[in-house]
């Protein structure tokens, strides 16, 4: 009989283990377990009032998964300063600190435990954290920072056991932000979060008109509601997006989600792919070519396909990723809309070449 699917879904994981308990257990055995019964009800507790729900249990460490990056966050605020106040009623040698790390990523669901590399992740950020403190990852980071009156100290990258890339690290001030970052936070535009960007990443193939509803429910101003809207409005009218070719993975550079924007239309034949691109930035790196694309489609003829996928960010590649689009174009608007952006670019002389030949042909 064949196994029933595994659940996924995205989620706030919240992992937490006690500093030192090995060696209060050995001290004390007793003493340990009576206080480790005290404090794990004060994280229980708090962890169901944010709309928690405690995943899986052992020995000294708690896995609890959160439907909201706010409530995983503020959750572990409160258990730390209800903690604080519990410590302070018992001898020094006797205190127990917990250790908090919290993630946001895809797990696995089976009989109520949750698995995958997103557990593993926050496990590291746990031990990663201070005695009394909380580590979080850079998607949860950037999705708090405006909502939330903590500061982060960035802790860099850092390479952790099993887990094949770096991850970077921010450990919560949890007396507040200084006043140097209080100021940036209140600058910068809160960038697209870790959640959403892996949620677009799961239903960009899709076929189904209710997953990008579900997105544009989720995220009505997201930065690829349009892009959902129009993928809508495409399979509505009976066709078929084209699939993606590249991940969008954690990149939360503006820039990466504008090329990860642009990798997802650029080999469309639907013109309201490059109109929603055009919506969405109206000065891109690709607007000329997004408008070029549209006149070849409005006058019958099929834009070309670009082979290779936007991966990178660096200013080479964002030129490499748009040439791609164009090399093997027979509109001379094309090659046009290249030069207009790199005049003076690596392919500046063979887009040249390529107009002469074209308007001689023509």
């Amino acid at each position: 009989m064949e196994a029933p699917p595994l659940e996924r879904k995205l989620v706030a994981i919240f992992a937490a283990d006690v500093a030192g308990y090995s060696r209060l257990m050995e001290q004390d055995e007793e003493a340990t377990l009576a206080t480790l019964s005290r404090h794990r009800a004060i994280v229980d507790e708090a962890i169901v009032r944010h709309r928690g729900r405690v995943a899986g249990t052992a020995g000294d460490s708690v896995l609890a998964e959160f439907a909201s990056v706010l409530d995983a966050v503020h959750g572990a605020v409160e258990i730390q300063h209800a903690l604080a106040e519990a410590n302070a009623e018992l001898p020094e040698e006797r205190q127990m600190q917990f250790r908090i790390g919290i993630n946001v990523g895809d797990v696995m669901l089976k009989d109520g435990d949750i698995f995958g590399d997103g557990v593993n992740i926050a496990a590291r950020l746990e031990a990663l954290a201070e005695p009394g403190g909380i580590c979080v990852s850079r998607g949860v980071r950037d999705h708090i920072r405006h909502k939330i009156a903590v500061g982060f100290q960035d802790l860099g990258e850092q390479t952790v056991k099993n887990i094949a890339r770096p991850i970077r690290v921010f450990q919560l001030r949890l007396n507040g932000a200084a006043a140097e970052e209080a100021e940036v936070v209140a600058d910068e535009p809160p960038p697209p979060d870790e959640v959403e960007i892996q949620f677009w990443d799961t239903i960009k193939h899709s076929t189904n008109a209710v997953e990008y509803r579900a997105y544009l429910e989720r995220y009505p101003e997201g930065a690829f509601a349009a892009l959902a809207q129009a993928r809508i409005e495409s399979l509505e009218d009976g066709q078929v997006p084209l699939p993606a070719a590249t991940p969008v993975a954690a990149a939360l550079d503006p820039q990466a989600i504008e090329l990860a924007f642009w990798d997802t239309v650029k080999d469309s034949s639907n013109p309201e792919m490059y109109q929603a691109y055009l919506d969405k930035y109206p000065d891109g790196t690709f607007a000329a070519l997004a408008q070029a694309q549209i006149a070849s489609l409005d006058e019958g003829r099929a834009p070309p396909s670009a082979a290779t996928a936007v991966a990178a960010v660096d200013p080479k590649t964002i030129e490499l990723a748009f040439w791609d689009t164009v090399k093997d174009s027979s509109n001379p608007e094309m090659y046009r809309a290249y030069l207009d952006k790199y005049p003076e670019g690596e392919f500046s002389r063979l887009a040249e070449a390529k107009l002469i030949e074209l308007e001689e042909a023509a």
